[in-house]
């Protein structure tokens, strides 16, 4: 029995897994456009930028994956995903990625509005185009400012994974509680609870690293 259920645990780690890394790969290219969005010049596009992420930011999670799993389907008549276990784990993702992009969106913003102005204005002075100060002059202090708060959000994103359980995706905390419907046990929560102690502890400590790697530069 023991090795029943830590067969069905590990497998919906790897789900819980794959929806993690995949959306990291998203989210993070994502929110720095969305950043960009938000600081626009263009107040239109600023505006409808600020207005989606004050709707993703304030609104659960569990909300958006229903929506975005049953919505097309409602309101359209078509189930954009499909009922295969490949769809709903797009639509999981899909939830997930625009989720956090908006998060990190807004860690990105201050990291990058925390730069001083000053530096900026004399990476222009020096004839730096405004790209050149992004990457050569405002990059690397921003990776500095902004680590602690993603850390923090990729240790929640971990946890957050659970939530795709409830548009069907077979992730690890399914596994762990299909055990008490069908087994009338328990204890295999426990063991879900160890894969994710694990994993945020790992994490944890590359973090840690991460930091005192960048504590040469000081801002």
């Amino acid at each position: 029995m023991v090795e029943t259920v830590i067969s069905a645990l590990y497998g919906g780690f790897l789900v819980s897994l794959k929806i993690f890394v995949l959306t990291l790969l998203g989210a993070l290219p994502l929110g720095l456009v969305i950043a960009f969005g938000s600081m626009s010049r263009l107040k239109p596009v600023a505006f409808l930028t600020r207005g989606f992420v004050w709707i993703v930011r304030g609104s659960p999670l569990m909300l958006q994956l229903l929506v975005i799993f049953y919505g097309p389907g409602l309101l359209f008549g078509w189930n954009i995903w499909g009922g295969s276990d490949s769809g709903r784990l797009i639509a999981a993702l899909t939830a997930f990625i625009l989720n956090y992009a908006c998060y990190f969106s807004e860690i990105y913003r201050g990291g990058i509005e925390g730069v001083p102005q000053g530096q900026r204005e004399a990476g222009q002075v020096l004839g730096m185009t405004r790209s050149q100060i992004f990457f050569r002059v405002t990059l690397l202090q921003l990776i500095k400012r902004i680590l602690p708060p993603i850390s923090n959000e990729v240790i929640t994103l971990v946890k957050d994974t659970s939530l795709a359980r409830v548009i069907l995706v077979y992730e690890l905390m399914w596994e762990g509680q299909r055990f008490i419907k069908s087994e009338g046990i328990i204890w295999p929560l426990f063991f879900t609870g160890v894969f994710y102690l694990v994993f945020t502890g790992l994490l944890t400590i590359l973090f840690r690293r991460l930091e005192k790697r960048l504590d040469y530069f000081t801002v």
